[in-house]
């Protein structure tokens, strides 16, 4: 047989085919991989939305803390009045209103407010799709970080959150991603995050995990419209607020939603009527994706099948084009 560019092609594209076939074939299918678990020493926020009374000072903790700017979104240009997370908020809080308002923490003729921040995920998104490591999980606190000099600006964090968190900064020449770190800097100076410093409830409290899960499982524990103590600012402070205990929904929020986060609420109204994202899987989404990804690159087999594809559509063209010269050939010698 003669040896030309096209029976090359021909033979390239069928191999490579082949091959990946192969490789398909035999190789096993790869191990799943589980979620991934909490470092021993970390630590998070409890949010306990029957506590907040929506005024914001851990907001305006949180602002003075990292330094943001104040957002202008009804044009009085005197408040910082945020309607979401955005490249100039970390911490926000919203409400939920029903009815005639009448009652607090409940979904009917009620109101209730909620906090959104990051969550610092066990087995964070934002982490397993960043090619660069700009975002990184502490090894010890757990704490989800960003290293703006490692940024490249390509915005899958934003893309891979289940919570919609990350926040890109569309306004200004030198964009990077926004969100909460916990006050790393404020912890490293043996200091708690601003927006527990700041709360007169205790609806935000500072803690290390098992802390905090204590303190969840004491206060579903409560009889509702009892008097109880309520620890401010972290879950030992000795500072405590006193009121009536109210009648909570049997869900802790992040306590296993997308693998589970190591900031989590207590609310007397179902989540779903609170900006929040419910029915999310216990298995996190970044276990699935790198177990997705492992599949495909395993072995070489997704490039594999990408270079035949792309060897099988020169050859097609190559021969179309010579199919197109032998015809031109005939016609000119007719």
């Amino acid at each position: 047989m003669t040896f030309t560019r096209r029976n090359f092609l021909r033979a390239a594209a069928g191999g490579t085919a082949a091959a990946a076939a192969c490789a398909t074939l035999a190789s096993s299918p790869a191990e799943a991989r589980d979620n991934k678990k909490l470092p021993d020493n970390a630590i998070g926020l409890l949010y306990d939305s029957t506590l907040c009374i929506g005024c914001k000072a851990c907001m305006s903790g949180c602002k003075d803390a990292n330094d943001l700017p104040l957002e202008d979104n009804i044009g009085e240009k005197l408040w910082d009045t945020p309607l979401e997370l955005s490249g100039k908020t970390y911490t926000v809080i919203k409400i939920y209103q029903h009815g005639t308002m009448e009652n607090k923490d409940k979904a009917e003729n009620g109101f209730a407010h909620i906090k959104r921040q990051c969550l610092h995920c066990v087995d964070p998104s934002c982490v397993s799709a960043c090619p660069v490591s700009a975002m990184t999980k502490h090894e010890k606190t757990g704490v989800v970080e960003y290293n703006k000099d490692a940024c490249i600006g390509c915005r899958y964090c934003v893309a891979a959150c289940p919570f919609g968190v990350p926040q890109f900064q569309y306004d200004t020449p030198t964009p990077q991603i926004a969100k909460c770190q916990l006050c790393k800097h404020r912890l490293a100076e043996g200091k708690i995050p601003a927006c527990a410093q700041q709360c007169p409830t205790g609806a935000t409290i500072f803690g290390t995990y098992p802390q905090l899960s204590a303190e969840i499982e004491r206060r579903k524990a409560m009889k509702a419209g009892e008097p109880n103590l309520f620890p401010r600012r972290t879950t030992d402070s000795g500072d405590n607020h006193e009121r009536a205990a109210a009648e909570y929904v049997d869900h802790v929020y992040g306590q296993k939603d997308a693998g589970g986060t190591q900031v989590r609420y207590l609310s007397g109204v179902p989540f779903d009527k609170l900006a929040l994202p419910v029915g999310l899987p216990e298995r996190s989404y970044a276990a699935d994706s790198e177990t997705l990804q492992h599949t495909l690159y395993g072995g070489l087999i997704l490039p594999g099948v990408a270079l035949a594809g792309l060897v099988a559509a020169a050859w097609r063209g190559s021969k179309d084009h010579h199919d197109d010269d032998e015809n031109h050939g005939g016609h000119s010698h007719g």
